[in-house]
């Protein structure tokens, strides 16, 4: 129990700051500023908020996970960044003015896929085999996220280049929405298996160890008590995923209120454009990507890769069908297919991460063989 007036009178047992930080992200939004040209100061302080906001975020998306268990607590965070990351990428879409294809949802789901598979599960694999040497996970759970991932990467962002009923790259409205419903499909059908069907793919050897000790206790309660201490109560759990929503949609605006500061330190630097799309997912996908690095630093690493993989997963078949019905409606044009050099790097990236994940354990050197790839992929956006 904290010791703060929250805890004391309205028996919510969060950090002060956790509930503070939220709020003060809120009323950051409303300070008066001009999108073009944000002075130096408010760069720096829409800076610091967004990061308070970040972290405000990871702890109640790890206090709801604590209460829900697993897979559920790491389905929650996923979906809520991606529907958030949907809405940003559909109004920016529909705010462009040029007659040319859209290729902003291409660029940040590829954006998202990389920085996950590479960047992601990259640090988690090397943290987590430095203090550990070795961490185990369930490679039936790994191996069903993998292989949706890869034909629904593949089928939205490869295949394009290849049809011929629309220019090189564009998917025609009847393939768009055939493409918009076999994701939600392959999605749909990996969160039945994850939550429902097959369920036990995706604890932990810790969990499932304890529901074999432990009788009297309900089995998420049993594995979550000997992991993380006591289960938060239902009003901590439900201020919580308040306050994760609100720390995600500052996130979210303060990432665009900052993308023109982004935009000039990019043309400052004589880099190309897509290098904005890879910092604000970067900035997006921070509450993820710290809650599964913790995860990792705690001997979780399946809780790591049901975080990553499915945060993938989900910004590929929420987002994709969204634009989907962004087209359908407004007669827009979309671009999906990445180009010769994102092919080859975004396949290298699933079949290093395939094998990386094939048998069961993790160690050191694997982690580091994505962090290169992640380096080269940073590396070649900023010189092409």
């Amino acid at each position: 129990m904290y010791n703060n007036i929250f805890a004391k009178k309205f028996k919510i047992s969060l950090p002060l700051w956790t509930i503070i930080a939220p709020v003060f992200g809120i009323m950051t939004l409303g300070v008066n500023s001009d999108a073009e040209n944000i002075s130096t100061f408010l760069s720096i302080f829409f800076g610091v908020a967004l990061i308070i906001c970040v972290l405000a975020a990871v702890h109640h998306a790890e206090v709801i996970a604590h209460k829900v268990g697993e897979p559920f607590g790491t389905i929650i965070l996923a979906l809520a960044i991606t529907v958030i990351e949907v809405s940003l990428i559909v109004s920016l879409m529909l705010s462009e003015s040029n007659d040319e294809p859209s290729t902003l949802a291409r660029d940040t789901v590829f954006a998202a896929i990389m920085v996950i598979i590479t960047g992601i599960i990259g640090i988690c694999l090397l943290v987590g085999s430095y203090r550990y040497r070795e961490q185990s996970f369930i490679k039936k759970g790994v191996s069903t996220a993998l292989t949706t991932l890869v034909a629904i990467a593949v089928l939205t962002l490869v295949l394009p280049n290849y049809t011929t009923s629309d220019v090189e790259g564009v998917y025609s409205n009847s393939q768009l929405i055939f493409v918009a419903i076999i994701s939600l499909v392959l999605y749909g059908g990996f969160i039945m298996v994850q939550t429902i069907r097959h369920r036990e793919f995706f604890l932990s050897q810790q969990e499932i160890e304890s529901q074999v000790k432990k009788q009297k206790l309900s089995e998420i309660e049993r594995a979550e008590i000997e992991i993380h201490g006591e289960i938060p109560n239902l009003k901590t759990t439900l201020i919580s995923l308040v306050l994760l929503f609100m720390a995600l949609v500052v996130v979210v605006l303060l990432s665009k209120k900052l993308s023109p500061t982004i935009e000039e330190i990019v043309y400052t630097m004589g880099a190309p454009k897509s290098l904005v799309g890879i910092i604000i997912a970067l900035v997006i996908l921070l509450p993820e990507g710290l809650a599964a690095y913790r995860a990792a630093r705690m001997d979780r690493i399946q809780t790591s890769l049901n975080l990553a993989l499915g945060s993938a997963l989900a910004s590929i078949g929420l987002t994709i069908p969204a634009v989907a019905i962004v087209c359908y409606f407004s007669d827009m044009k979309v671009t999906l297919g990445i180009d010769a050099k994102s092919t080859v790097l975004l396949i290298l990236s699933l079949f290093v991460v395939s094998l990386s994940l094939n048998s069961g354990k993790t160690n050191i050197q694997k982690g580091v063989v994505l962090l290169v790839i992640f380096a080269a992929y940073l590396f070649l956006t900023v010189v092409p």
